[in-house]
């Protein structure tokens, strides 16, 4: 019983195409091909062997079964002796019939996606084949008889595990085609499978040591031939056998019938029973698909949860994002402010008179400062003048003495700890001494080098020139808003967003154009004292005794204290100007004796008639001056009236400091991390900096 119903049921379509497929091949006028392809068959039925040698078909289409085996046990291979064309491709096939090569006549065999694990040897008696296709199988080599198929145009054996090919192919002088998975040949190599089937037949050739000829010199025979009378005698020899065979398998057959209707009986209780147990599995499937939809359920819930989640965390992040970006814009906008601030400066600047008139009068001052009196000859310091231009020209020699002394007092101390103090103190007033005695040499020498006190003098009137240094302070604030551009577009980089970067870009050129045009201001300042400085020279040609010792104790004299404090100018109103980029009116304001008081009474049109003309700067000044009277209303300490005048000029010595550069209003800075890159490319890291020398 168990064996009788091993075999899956075809379906009732299946059956009926079965049917309907033999009905039409035993049609007269029917042509020579038998399709019974896609009817679930497990074996081939005894009729579709018999059919075939009845009616000599010489096509037989068997493809999308489930066959397991060619030939069944009641059936022969000789019944297909017909047979040209052959396809079982979609099958289940483990093994050919090793009988296969009585197929003298097949010409196409099509093994197509099947579970073959070899060929059989007789395979190679296939003379007249022409094609074979084992494509997606489990073959691991092809038989060497494979070289006897003289007539193979076409073989394809990739989606196997085959690895190498037999050297035979190389006698097999009609093959066209060769289709291999050549990435995981081992012989011939992948190079060579991947080159051609002309590339493989020409190295296995070589491998047999034969010549290679192209297949085009190779026609086949006439195809349709049976092959000599000879064959046909022994098929008909063969075809007369088989009919006596049958004869007798008729007669077995009917008896099959009669017990297959004592056994439809038997079948029907089994599927009785089948169905009472298909209720219970149906009951066990519904139960399982409940518990199912439950699981689901909950991993539903739970996937609805970690999506709100991770909704809220996308939604903190761009929250986050749109805020960095609101500060980044902040910052940018703070930058383009300034940046437009300082264009209308030195717009300002340019249109201004003023300059032009003050340079005339400092033009006019520095010739009267050529003129040496004899009353400044008389009351010439020579040795506190000497001194200061010896602070000025040492200074670097002093530090460098300075600091070799401390190196050799700290290498004493390590290496002779246990030395006395006396000796070090004797050994740094010794080194004190060297000191005063290279000072005085110094001293006397600059009072003898008439071209080390010119070199002096031209040192403190570049230093102590009041257009040059705010030329200097413009370019430090350039620079300063060029380095807030470059840390906004590294930023900028780092979130990969092209925000505001046509503004930036226009920023950076006018700040460019903006420093070219101040270091050309700069540098034709420089060649105008350079100038005053020849002339000078050219007049000091009538040999007078200590010229430029004169000439810089006079400069100490005017320019060693600021001039704001000489001419008693409140501190706040100097670093007012300054914020405002407006020092060239320092001496105006000095000039008038004007306080931040004075400011707070005073009108736009005040401010015009002492010599400030434009209107942005008048109303700004005053505007600041108010706001800091009334904090200075609040704390009274911010507000200092200097009444009392300075006390007079220090005796000459070495030059006081520039004040400090005026201190910008600035955006806070960005935090994030400064990386090296090149603000010139802004791709490769920073090979080389640009120090500004002043």
């Amino acid at each position: 019983m168990p064996l009788f119903f091993r075999k899956k049921k075809p379906s009732d379509d299946a059956r009926k195409r079965l049917e309907y497929q033999m009905c039409l091949a035993k049609e007269a006028g029917a042509d020579d091909t038998l399709d019974i392809s896609k009817c679930e068959l497990s074996e081939v039925p005894y009729g579709a062997f018999a059919t075939c040698k009845v009616l000599q078909k010489k096509v037989l289409i068997i493809h999308t079964n489930n066959l397991t085996s060619l030939v069944p046990k009641s059936c022969s291979l000789l019944s297909l002796i017909t047979v040209k064309v052959l396809d079982l491709h979609d099958n289940q096939l483990a093994s050919l019939s090793a009988d296969i090569g009585q197929l003298t006549s097949l010409q196409v065999l099509n093994l197509e996606r099947n579970l073959l694990k070899c060929l059989p040897q007789s395979i190679g008696d296939l003379a007249q084949l022409q094609m074979l296709n084992v494509k997606g199988n489990k073959l691991k080599d092809l038989p060497v008889t494979v070289s006897s198929l003289r007539s193979l145009r076409s073989l394809d054996v990739s989606g196997n595990t085959v690895v190498e090919l037999p050297r035979g192919l190389a006698h097999i002088r009609t093959l066209e085609t060769l289709t291999l998975d050549a990435s995981s040949m081992i012989y011939p190599s992948p190079d060579i499978c991947s080159a051609g089937t002309e590339s493989i037949q020409q190295f296995l050739c070589k491998e047999c040591g034969i010549a290679y000829y192209p297949s085009s010199q190779y026609p086949l025979p006439a195809l349709e031939s049976d092959g000599g009378g000879t064959s046909v005698d022994g098929v008909d020899r063969a075809v007369h056998k088989y009919l006596e065979e049958e004869g007798e398998w008729q007669n077995k057959f009917l008896d099959y019938e009669k017990r297959k209707e004592q056994k439809m009986q038997e079948k029907l209780e089994f599927e009785r029973r089948l169905n009472m147990g298909q209720r219970e599995h149906a009951l066990l499937v519904q139960q399982l698909n409940s518990q199912k939809d439950e699981i689901l359920q909950t991993v539903r819930e739970d996937q609805m949860r970690l999506e709100e989640g991770l909704t809220k965390h996308q939604r903190y992040l761009e929250e986050e994002r749109l805020k960095l970006l609101q500060q980044l814009k902040q910052a940018e906008q703070g930058i383009a402010s300034r940046i437009q601030k300082l264009l209308e400066d030195n717009q300002r600047q340019k249109q201004s008179s003023d300059i032009l008139k003050s340079l005339e009068n400092e033009r006019i001052r520095m010739e009267q400062l050529m003129a040496i009196t004899q009353e400044e000859t008389e009351q010439l310091r020579r040795k506190e003048v000497a001194a200061a231009m010896q602070q000025m020209l040492a200074e670097s020699y002093k530090n460098k003495l300075i600091q070799m002394t401390y190196e050799s007092r700290r290498q004493d101390l390590v290496n002779q700890a246990c030395s006395s103090l006396a000796e070090m103190d004797q050994k740094f007033q010794q080194i004190l001494a060297w000191q005063q005695l290279d000072q005085n040499k110094a001293v006397s020498q600059i009072l003898q080098q008439i071209e080390m006190q010119k070199a002096a003098f031209e040192a403190l009137q570049v230093k102590k020139d009041l257009m040059h240094r705010q030329i200097r302070n413009q370019i430090k604030l350039i620079e300063t808003e060029l380095l807030q551009l470059t840390q906004l577009e590294l930023k900028r980089q780092e979130l990969d967003t092209e925000t505001l970067q046509g503004v930036i870009t226009e920023q950076r050129q006018a700040l460019g154009y903006l420093l070219q045009q101040l270091l050309k201001e700069k540098k034709q300042r420089e060649e105008e004292l350079q100038q005053i400085l020849l002339e000078m020279e050219t007049k000091s040609e009538t040999k007078q005794e200590n010229y430029w010792l004169i000439q810089y104790q006079r400069l100490l004299a005017t320019s060693g204290t600021c001039v704001w404090q000489e001419e008693g100018l409140e501190q706040q109103l100097v670093t007012l100007l300054t914020e405002l980029s407006a020092e060239q009116y320092v001496p105006v304001f000095a000039h008038h004796r004007l306080s931040l008081r004075a400011l707070g009474t005073m009108t736009a049109s005040d401010l015009e008639k002492i010599g400030v003309a434009e209107a942005g700067l008048q109303r700004t000044i005053l505007q600041r001056a108010q706001e800091i009277l009334a904090v200075a209303k609040t704390i009274p300490e911010l507000l200092r009236t200097e009444d009392t005048e300075f006390p007079a000029a220090p005796e000459p010595s070495a030059p006081c400091e520039e004040p400090p550069s005026p201190v910008v209003p600035m955006a806070p800075p960005l935090q994030w991390e400064k990386k090296s890159e090149c603000v010139v490319c802004m791709e490769q890291e920073t090979q080389m900096i640009f120090l500004p020398c002043g």
